[in-house]
């Protein structure tokens, strides 16, 4: 029994084909969402489609396969039985990969009012309040009601809101000023805030210091050392007490371990809400439960605080945790995983992104065309792979991006 259809899951189902074991996975959506271009999604570069491909075709192969589109509410691991909101299910062995979600770490405002970015249905969101924003302003003549409706802020400097960043530039530089020939596009202004001292803090001050010269080319405004304390719909308000009107609020600034509720929380990790687990992946004090990917905290000397949660470390352990499997069925000792990192990677913009790999470190077109080809390869799907390629050819020689649809208006929360 597999819970969760990310990046570890799949992997992990992948790898167990040859075994003749009978396979059940859970999730609580029907597809699989290549996350790291979600915000080609919300700046709509791309549309849903492109980056999502259904979980039942995803796993067509496997020879005793089943899918439940179902949420999980419990686990009784003495009984070895899950409740979910379909029914109950029972399990020999159980693997949790359910993956983070957004952390707003305990502020119900920034909760409430905030724009997140964790799956399709959020991207979207972001992509029809971007454009529903836009059509107001350009029949608006108010001058502060259409500047807060123009200002654009991501809190969070990290990989996605570095790339959320970028790409809004994109559409103000080349797209908008073609579709608003009334409107002064100029007026649109796109904020950065990060509490820590530099961007893309989790790779190297090289990297931090190419991709905020990237940034600031763009036109974005970087704001470091920056806590944005609360935010009400309408205006943003910082630890220093300084006030931002903003219509455009995307939270990119962290997240936490979805972790089943009411099962084991003595063996969380206080405040990362992840699993502990053993080198074998095994959660604490339980034989057959484990737990893989961004969910699993695995001490380890090279990794004292876990693994990155980022896909290669949740990829490696599916596979990984898929050749115990075959061990234990073989009645052989299971081996414990050992992560290879394979290196680090953001784009900025049009030829403009920053690598950092094992042996080298560097920016601009050539990262960015190696950003391009990782990802184009790491999408599930042959048609995606066709699709986004040409999405992202098209829009290269023609300064476009083409999703620029309102197909389900967003509601602004009062």
């Amino acid at each position: 029994m597999i819970i969760g259809g990310g990046f570890a899951g799949i992997s992990l189902a992948k790898k167990l084909k040859d075994l003749d074991v009978q396979l059940v996975l859970i999730d609580k959506h029907n597809y699989h969402t290549f996350q790291p271009l979600l915000y080609q999604v919300s700046t709509s570069g791309l549309e849903p489609d492109s980056i999502a491909y259904p979980l039942r075709e995803v796993l067509k192969k496997l020879k005793n396969f089943h899918f439940r589109w179902a949420v999980v509410e419990n686990i009784d691991p003495k009984e070895q039985i899950i409740a979910t909101s379909i029914r109950s299910l029972s399990y020999d062995y159980l693997v949790m990969a359910t993956g983070t979600k957004t952390n707003f770490y305990g502020n119900q405002n920034i909760e409430k009012y905030a724009m997140p970015m964790k799956n399709v249905p959020q991207a979207l969101n972001i992509r029809s309040l971007m454009l529903q924003n836009f059509e107001k302003a350009d029949d608006c003549e108010d001058v502060e009601e259409r500047q807060a409706l123009l200002n654009f802020c991501i809190i969070g400097a990290g990989p996605t809101g570095v790339e959320l960043a970028g790409a809004f530039s994109e559409l103000k530089n080349h797209v908008f000023p073609k579709d608003y020939r009334h409107l002064n596009v100029s007026e649109m202004q796109i904020h950065l805030f990060e509490g820590s001292p530099r961007v893309l803090s989790s790779m190297s001050e090289t990297a931090s210091k190419k991709a905020t010269q990237f940034l600031r080319e763009l036109g974005v405004t970087i704001h470091l050392s920056t806590i944005v304390k609360d935010y009400n719909g309408d205006v943003m308000t910082l630890k220093n007490r300084e006030t931002v009107r903003t219509r455009n609020f995307i939270w990119t600034a962290g997240v936490t371990g979805a972790a089943i509720e009411d099962f084991a929380n003595d063996k969380l990790v206080e405040r990362l809400n992840r699993y502990k687990v053993n080198r074998f992946s095994q959660v604490k004090d339980y034989e057959n439960i484990f737990a893989i990917g961004d969910i699993a905290y695995m001490q380890t000397d090279d990794y004292p605080q876990g693994h990155p949660q980022v896909a290669q470390p949740a990829i490696q352990q599916g596979g990984h945790l898929a050749k115990n499997f075959k061990h234990i069925i073989a009645g052989k000792a299971m081996k414990p995983f050992k992560y290879r990192d394979k290196g680090t990677m953001a784009t900025v913009g049009r030829n403009k992104a920053v690598v950092e790999l094992k042996s080298a470190k560097f920016g601009g077109f050539f990262a960015w065309f190696i950003w391009m080809f990782v990802h184009l390869m790491a999408l599930v799907g042959f048609r995606n792979r066709v699709i986004v390629f040409f999405n992202w050819a098209y829009n290269y020689i023609n300064f476009d991006k083409a999703a620029r649809l309102i197909v389900r208006p967003f509601k602004v929360k009062e």
